[in-house]
């Protein structure tokens, strides 16, 4: 047995509980990682919720969270990683826990802490997964909604370095924080078409929204083509008519996680991690992420 974070209903970030649940096994190809951190993201929070319910479907008692990095401390038959090695990944039997199974591990650059390694795989992910699927090219403007949280911010640093503009709709605080990332930042709330109409003259040649704040209406009014608008977020994407990705797994992009942990051992991109907590204070993390003042990444330390 071991010990996780679960909720066995939706609701508020009180029904997140310490539980002590079966010690998972690795079938072939997969490894027990020895979780030395464990990442929360805003969709944690809203799956608890049961605000993702027609998205993602839980099963009660559920482990909440993907994102880990930690040892391999045990391996199926042709897992390709042995006892002892450092790992990232996304976690099949849930993220919130003190031994997670990876189908698809990866070894983690030296020199990069395990609180990155674990912050980045989400929204690092569903950063690059939003470039390829708009298939923008260099010398076109993308519009980022919740450009200052941590999958906005990846994706501006991402669409910079293939020479694509960035106007990206933030609070007030994490203007500045685009601006030093490359992008223009505008201030989100009533009034942000008009802000970001005069931010980009020129118009806008696709959205990303990576905020869920019911902005697809006016996103698919300023772009002109609700194809060209993509969201991880807004649960309303069907009557816009707007793709949502990251439900179905054939969706993502886990072969570009190696590259973009290169890339911030290498210091040329950035997921900052905020704040860290023990796996038993997961409740706090996620009012954290609720009440809007995490200014990074939040990540568990089981």
């Amino acid at each position: 047995m071991s010990t996780a974070i679960t909720f066995s209903e939706y609701g508020g970030p009180e029904v997140l509980t310490v539980s002590t649940v079966p010690m998972p096994e690795p079938g072939p190809g997969q490894v027990r990682n020895r979780v030395r951190a464990a990442a929360v993201n805003p969709i944690d929070a809203r799956i608890r919720a049961g605000i993702m319910r027609d998205v993602f479907p839980v099963a009660f008692p559920e482990v909440p969270g993907w994102d880990v990095a930690g040892v391999v401390d045990a391996a199926g038959a042709d897992a390709g990683f042995a006892l002892g090695d450092e790992v990232f990944g996304v976690a099949s039997t849930g993220g919130y826990r003190a031994y997670a199974l990876l189908d698809r591990p990866f070894a983690k650059p030296k020199g990069l802490p395990f609180e990155t390694a674990a912050g980045m795989v989400t929204v690092g992910e569903a950063a690059y997964r939003a470039l390829e699927h708009l298939d923008m090219a260099a010398g076109q403007t993308l519009l980022v909604h919740g450009a200052g949280g941590s999958v906005g911010a990846v994706a501006v640093q991402l669409a910079v370095a293939r020479g694509i503009t960035v106007v990206g709709t933030a609070a007030e605080r994490d203007i500045e924080r685009i601006g030093a990332l490359g992008g223009t930042g505008v201030r989100y709330g009533e009034g942000w078409v008009e802000r970001v109409t005069a931010a980009a003259p020129g118009g806008v040649d696709a959205v990303f929204d990576a905020s869920g704040a019911g902005v697809l209406g006016d996103s698919v009014a300023l772009v002109g083509d609700a194809g060209r608008v993509l969201t991880i977020a807004d649960p309303s994407y069907v009557e816009h008519g707007v793709r949502f990705t990251g439900m179905d797994p054939r969706d993502r992009f886990p072969e570009a996680l190696p590259q973009l942990a290169e890339l911030i051992a290498a210091g040329k991109l950035e997921v900052p991690v905020w704040r860290t907590y023990p796996l038993a204070e997961a409740a706090q993390a996620h009012t954290d992420i609720e009440g809007g003042r995490s200014r990074g990444k939040i990540v568990l330390l089981p």
